[in-house]
């Protein structure tokens, strides 16, 4: 299975304990021929005290996993990046100074309030907190695209779980509904292509509560009807077990949007999975 999960996370990231060795040993006993780590790098001020990202030492754990398993499947140095508006400069230089095979942006945060926290829904029901935090991810998503403009360059890979939101209205409220936000989804989707970022089929919300991925079908094809062409694929995974979960459901919502194909990144460099196309 030429596969490749793009988005998970070890005892590097401040909110997992997994061994990255568990990540690799689940990964290889799923037949993934990838799995890249995709550790959380959170500058906003309540969150940079707990980041515990520390290049030096992630950097070491890859190449020992390499050593080890190379031979079995790729072992991907990636990084999840939080959009923080007020920090791009910092993020910016930090990605310049070190390496990784891929680059995520994404968004946690609706305006200055963390998503994810209940108490930040105070007085604001579902449907204004889903707009709020998909008019951030239009701000991230533009970003990205200015910068591409500017630099000439891709400098973010793959913008992660664009309709976060829902996990959470699910969980505060009891349901979800993206549909009404159109018009901002529509803004987000051509500015990823713009700037040259494919967006992720994030597969974590099945085993949280939805029935749909982040994003769904819907966003999927009007994503491939303004010529997008690829995704990548990626569990969110904090525990090994999860690592590629629901995989055949997302290749399928991808094949029925019409989207050509994943994509895996090496050293930042993107390439086209053979099963995905639909040549293996």
């Amino acid at each position: 299975m030429d596969l490749y999960d793009q988005h998970l996370h070890s005892r590097h990231s401040f909110d997992c304990r997994t061994e990255p060795e568990e990540n690799v040993k689940a990964a290889v006993a799923k037949g993934l021929a990838g799995l890249t780590f995709t550790e959380h790098f959170d500058t906003h001020p309540d969150d940079w005290e707990s980041c515990v990202y520390d290049d030096e030492a992630y950097s070491a754990t890859i190449r020992s996993l390499r050593d080890r398993y190379g031979k079995d499947v790729f072992i991907g140095k990636g990084i999840e990046i939080c959009f923080q508006p007020d920090h791009m400069d910092f993020i910016l230089d930090f990605l310049a100074r070190h390496e990784f095979d891929m680059v995520m942006l994404s968004v946690h945060y609706f305006g200055e309030k963390a998503v994810h926290t209940k108490e930040n829904w105070s007085g604001i029901d579902a449907a204004v907190g889903t707009r709020m935090y998909l008019e951030h991810v239009r701000d991230a998503a533009s970003f990205c695209a200015n910068l591409h403009e500017v630099r000439g360059r891709r400098v973010f890979d793959v913008l992660g779980h664009l309709d976060l939101v829902k996990r959470y209205t699910q969980r505060f409220f009891g349901g979800y509904d993206v549909s009404e936000c159109a018009d901002v989804m529509e803004d987000i989707l051509r500015a990823l292509i713009t700037a040259d970022m494919v967006p992720e089929i994030n597969t974590s919300s099945l085993r949280q509560g939805l029935a749909e991925t982040m994003p769904a079908l819907s966003t999927l094809k009007r994503y491939a009807e303004l010529g997008g062409k690829a995704v990548s694929l990626g569990s969110d995974a904090h525990r090994a077990e999860h690592i590629g979960a629901d995989f055949p459901r997302a290749v399928s919502l991808a094949r029925e949007a019409g989207l050509f194909g994943a994509v895996s990144f090496r050293q930042r460099e993107r390439t086209a999975t053979k099963t995905f196309l639909g040549l293996a």
